[in-house]
């Protein structure tokens, strides 16, 4: 019998997320158009959410969904002005931290190619 491996199994599990989550987050808090979309005074509470989110997306431990629902990410962004510019800075600090990985080549595009999916559906202030 064989036994499939899940994506978060083959990067390396719980700690490829937290070194991607944790590079992400240090771009995003120097970030002065991205920054104030975050008003808790400490990232550590987005880190774990998003953290946790990518990890149960890829096939890790279901916690997020356990501990907030179904991830509705469209509507949880609703309150912040998503243009654009948020767009492609959220991006640029992904791409930064998706690099810093090294992940091999399919993984780093599946994983890339999800993330730009996923920033192109939460704009929400176009043009």
């Amino acid at each position: 019998m064989t036994q499939e491996v899940t994506f978060y199994e083959a990067v390396g599990g719980e700690e490829t997320f937290r070194r991607l989550v944790h590079r992400f987050y240090e771009g995003v808090a120097a970030d002065p158009l991205l920054r104030p979309m975050y008003p808790e005074e400490d990232l550590g509470p987005a880190e774990e959410r998003l953290r946790l989110f990518l990890i149960q997306y890829w096939g890790g431990p279901r916690t997020y969904g356990e501990r907030r629902g179904h991830p509705r990410l469209r509507m949880r962004h609703v309150p912040f002005r998503i243009g654009e510019a948020e767009h492609d800075a959220w991006l640029g600090h992904m791409r930064s931290a998706v690099e810093e990985l090294q992940l091999p080549e399919p993984l780093e595009t599946m994983l890339w190619d999800y993330l730009v999916m996923a920033a192109n559906t939460l704009i929400n202030a176009p043009g």
